[in-house]
């Protein structure tokens, strides 16, 4: 299993981080895939890494109040989860993504490697992180 993990201050209060972490169609566009679907509580992401085009088909669970986890449903890995926690108060959070993930050797073999794959996710989750920050940096 391998893991990527980032995480960044916010100045907002928690429950608002939350809150924009819940419109998911921005949340995951945020990341920077070439496409995104969003019906209830399915995600579909599409993107293009090198020649490959893979999709996955992500499920959303939240199991704490503070938590909003993703986890691959369909795709090219053999699993792949991605949590992300919030916490703090009402004046500034931390938000911590976290993505494990294991690769499928039968479907991804040569072409792609973990590394590949922690750099790519890494950036995902850099631009979404950055994506929350901005929102916020004027106070709103």
């Amino acid at each position: 299993m391998n893991t990527v993990t980032l995480s960044r201050s916010i100045d907002a209060p928690a429950e608002t981080v939350r809150e924009a972490m819940a419109d998911l169609q921005a949340f995951t566009e945020a990341a920077g895939f070439d496409d995104v679907a969003v019906d209830g509580d399915e995600v579909v992401i599409t993107n293009h890494v090198g020649l490959l085009e893979l999709q996955l088909e992500l499920v959303v669970t939240v199991d704490e109040p503070d938590r909003l986890v993703l986890d691959q449903r369909d795709g090219i890995f053999e699993s792949m989860e991605t949590r992300y926690t919030v916490t703090g108060d009402t004046e500034s959070c931390e938000v911590t993504a976290e993505t494990d993930f294991a690769l499928d050797v039968a479907i991804v073999g040569a072409v792609l490697d973990a590394t590949v794959i922690e750099r790519q996710r890494s950036a995902e989750l850099t631009r979404q992180l950055d994506w929350l920050q901005e929102r916020f940096e004027d106070g709103s």
